[in-house]
């Protein structure tokens, strides 16, 4: 199994790469994320883990050129979500929406290779509706999760527990 890539972030904003001995550039950060390696980026003198760090300011970037992925109303919503008690829950619910619109996608893709007869807009009517389904099923998964661990708060706050 390959170790960990380790980048070493300086404080001058160079990203150094461990494995290669070189200094590298967020657009190589980048396809280190594209080409699925596993890294990690470190603060070289405290040795803090700054891989989020990184991975936003990468998304920030590309959101500032051409099409943007995220609107305004949602990055406003998902702020919103931070303090808030369901702010545990959402980095699980979008990884695994995001993880099913992926599957979903690569089951399109199979299924658009295979079209014998359909056309892609009845086997896109169904994949839609089978996406559907799914999300419902997340979403109500995730809800009755938020109202077990709410109701859950609620009881241990009547009982006198922190």
């Amino acid at each position: 199994m390959a170790q960990t890539r380790i980048i070493k972030k300086y404080p001058n904003r160079r990203l150094y790469d461990t494995e290669i001995s070189s200094y590298i550039t967020l657009e190589e950060v980048r396809q280190l994320v594209l080409d699925g390696d596993d890294f990690e980026v470190r603060d070289a003198k405290t040795g803090e883990d700054l891989t989020r760090t990184v991975l936003l300011q990468i998304i920030a970037e590309h959101e500032g050129h051409g099409q943007p992925m995220f609107t305004t109303q949602l990055l406003s919503q998902v702020i919103r979500f931070y303090g808030d008690s369901m702010q545990g829950f959402m980095g699980s619910y979008l990884e695994k929406s995001l993880q099913i619109f992926l599957d979903q996608q690569g089951k399109f893709r199979s299924q658009l290779n295979n079209i014998l007869g359909q056309t892609p807009w009845s086997m896109l009517n169904d994949m839609t509706e089978r996406n559907l389904d799914l999300w419902k099923s997340v979403q109500d998964n995730f809800l009755k999760s938020a109202a077990a661990q709410a109701h859950q708060a609620g009881t241990a706050k009547k009982d006198g527990k922190p």
